[in-house]
């Protein structure tokens, strides 16, 4: 059985590197460690820092859960990230990824996140990828096993939406460069 949460939030931390010397916050529920003195958590709250980079996402996992492969949930919400690092593609049992509040402005950024295969929740708003027209239609196109997007459930009319829009991009794209 996994415990809570490990939750490194509001540590006014900037560097991951930085972790490695903070005490998690204690919740409701106990946390539970293994001999080695770490958590035997699948979810990991860094969040209202000021991380700017995940140069050290792998090591800082590996420092604190007792079973780094099988992070499920990491909270990276209201930092300083501005674009979605290849770290986060290679956490394979990732389910849930909050992003909100950050300042990601490439909107294709999210495209990496489709090879983790049991994404199903994540959040992006607050991001200045959000003012894009096209934001909710790519995000659910690039990632075709979500259920939750920003709060909001990701319903069977925008997965149609999202095809058809991915669709027709595809088709102006191939066609932009050929003469009729």
């Amino acid at each position: 059985m996994y415990g809570a949460p490990v939750d490194l939030s509001f540590k006014h931390i900037s560097s991951l590197a930085d972790t490695w010397t903070e005490e998690p916050s204690t919740g409701l529920r106990p946390s539970k460690r293994n001999s080695e003195r770490k958590y035997h958590s699948r979810s990991l709250r860094l969040s209202h820092n000021n991380i700017t980079d995940l140069c050290d996402l792998h090591k800082t996992v590996t420092h604190f859960l007792a079973e780094p492969s099988q992070l499920a949930w990491l909270d990276l919400s209201f930092n300083t990230i501005s674009h979605i690092d290849q770290v986060l593609c290679e956490l394979q049992e990732l389910r849930v990824l909050y992003l909100h509040g950050n300042s990601i402005f490439i909107l294709s950024e999210v495209d990496k996140l489709e090879v983790l295969p049991h994404l199903h929740t994540i959040t992006l708003h607050g991001n200045i990828i959000e003012n894009n027209k096209a934001y909710r239609n790519r995000v659910i196109s690039a990632l075709p096993r979500l259920k939750t997007m920003d709060f909001s459930a990701v319903t069977r009319q925008e997965r149609v939406m999202a095809k058809i829009w991915h669709h027709s991009n595809s088709c102006s794209r191939g066609s932009k460069g050929t003469l009729r």
